[in-house]
């Protein structure tokens, strides 16, 4: 039978969860076994009731379990169990660390070095800017920017990690099939391509909202410290912040204005002692991993002439002032779609900037 199969079928019987799941392991050594395992052994487990218990002893082949192995392999998908070498070490140290990671792309060695980037939904320009020039350094210099694919500092990290090809991780509360938000496709596919894209959830999980706090500590504990850029009071990334501090982690926030509500967590978390960020250096410094490196410049010419016609002419349109998007449709003569498809890539492959507004400028490249 499948190895995978006694893993799944572990995972779904009730009662079980990630703690209970890693003290029957502890004392059966693997699934299989857990299965095999007598009631009276069973009931001696930290975690494990009578009900649990009889689920264990009455559980019987299950088709079902079949056809998401089967789902699992045709997606392509990987699926690193706890007992897997190349489990993340970050991640199995924690409390209670997801038995089973599905994983779109691959997790390296070097992903241990890695720093989470995360912060508001509904960003302002300076923490947008702030996101992207700390991940961009951050990458630059080997550590792994780790976030959660969401709109705002999430995306904005993520993308910022790619433009200087950097490694970067996004964390889903949802099925690694499920590409959410639904904009995001393109950078989905692109983390996929130079990281991973990672859930606990199984294949077609949809992304309900209770999923997303328990999301937020494998954020954490894939990271050796995680960096608020941007967050209000109730922002889901105090959450994330939190559980950082519980697993050991350091905790980093980026000072905003005083009088925007968008900053108002992140200055409660200095308060509490998290650590002023204004650069990537600041964070560098805390782990003892250096000054950021300057990644090895392509020349302009080579990189604008590498992004094909279509791009290379809507790149010529843009200014080093922002430019409204309606402005852009009529000078470009392309239809809305296929406008902001190809500003898009500009803007993954950081040769552009979007700000509040629909209006996008030019960056330096």
């Amino acid at each position: 039978m499948h190895e995978l199969y006694y893993w799944i079928a572990l995972r779904l019987i009730a009662g079980i969860g990630n703690v209970t799941c890693k003290n029957l392991l502890a004392r059966f050594g693997s699934p299989e076994q857990v299965f095999h395992a007598g009631s009276d052994a069973l009931g001696q487990v930290e975690g494990m009731g009578p009900q649990a218990v009889e689920a264990i002893r009455q559980f019987r082949h299950s088709d079902a379990i079949d056809r998401e192995i089967e789902r699992i392999e045709g997606a392509g998908v990987q699926v690193i169990t706890i007992a897997h070498p190349g489990y993340p070490e970050n991640l199995r140290n924690i409390y209670d660390p997801p038995q089973l990671l599905y994983v779109k792309g691959s997790i390296e060695p070097q992903d241990k070095n890695a720093v989470a980037v995360v912060g508001s939904r509904s960003s302002s320009d300076y923490g947008r800017r702030a996101a992207q020039d700390i991940s961009r350094e951050l990458a630059a210099s080997g550590i792994t920017v780790v976030s959660g694919l969401a709109r705002g500092i999430d995306s904005e990290a993520h993308a910022a990690a790619l433009a200087v090809q950097g490694r970067t991780l996004a964390v889903l509360g949802c099925g690694v099939d499920t590409v959410y938000p639904p904009e995001n496709k393109k950078l989905y596919d692109r983390i996929a391509e130079n990281g991973a894209v990672v859930s606990e959830y199984s294949l077609g999980t949809k992304p309900n909202a209770y999923n997303f706090p328990a999301r937020n500590r494998i954020i954490s504990g894939l990271s050796l410290g995680v960096l608020v850029v941007e967050a209000g009071m109730k922002s889901g990334s105090l959450i994330t912040a939190r559980m950082a501090l519980e697993q050991g982690r350091d905790v980093y926030a980026v000072p905003g204005s005083i009088y925007s509500y968008k900053t108002k967590g992140t200055h409660s978390l200095l308060r509490t002692g998290a650590k002023l960020v204004e650069g990537a250096a600041d964070i560098l410094e805390e782990l003892n991993i250096g000054a950021p490196q300057q990644m090895p410049a392509e020349p302009e010419a080579d990189r604008i002439a590498a992004l094909g016609p279509a791009l290379q002419n809507l790149y010529g349109l843009l200014q080093d002032a922002p430019v409204q998007i309606d402005d852009l449709i009529v000078r470009s003569k392309l239809h809305s779609g296929q406008l902001l498809s190809l500003l898009l890539e500009l803007e993954l492959s950081g040769f552009v900037r979007q700000l509040p507004g629909k209006r996008f400028v030019k960056m330096d490249v």
